[in-house]
């Protein structure tokens, strides 16, 4: 039987933090499917597209390496509901501090009354990565700042070149 797991997130843009979790997601189950969660009310630096082959080009390698199938998609409703369509009986959700797990705590249970068969993992980020959010990081990067030690490098070309924009 294939395990598999969905990590979502907007990934805008993917930084070290998420590459730590998808490491670890990647040792837990046969496939990963990493999904993208779009909303039409808000307004991301990098296209949906644009986040794909980032995280295409910087967690394929990994793939290979821990003999992980990593799969990149899209979807716009229920982090549930995309996990129902790619068939993932674990939905991966990443941990950076006390606040994070109060948030996803409440997340995880309403998950698992709406889908009781899908069960929510959390793992931990590393720490050498919990300060580290896409938010911050797309602040620093627009703002002229070196954000290399907390985005893979065609992640920080991809922001120089949207700064430059």
């Amino acid at each position: 039987m294939i395990r598999v797991a969905l990590y979502s997130g907007s990934f805008d843009p993917v930084t070290n933090g998420h590459i730590d979790v998808i490491r670890a997601a990647m040792g837990l189950c046969d496939r990963l499917v990493v999904a993208i969660g779009t909303h039409p009310g808000k307004s991301p630096l990098f296209t949906v597209e644009e986040r794909a082959d980032l995280l295409r080009q910087v967690c394929a390698e990994d793939a290979l390496a821990k003999n992980c199938e990593l799969a990149v998609s899209t979807f716009a409703g229920l982090a549930v509901e995309a996990a129902r369509e790619h068939g993932a009986s674990v939905i991966i959700r990443g941990l950076r501090d006390g606040t994070d797990l109060d948030y996803e705590m409440s997340m995880a249970g309403m998950n698992g009354v709406m889908a009781p068969a899908i069960q929510t993992v959390f793992l931990p980020a590393g720490l050498n990565v919990r300060h580290i959010t896409a938010t911050l990081v797309r602040q620093v990067a627009l703002m002229g700042g070196d954000v290399t030690a907390f985005a893979p490098a065609p992640v920080v070309e991809a922001l120089r070149r949207k700064a430059r924009a």
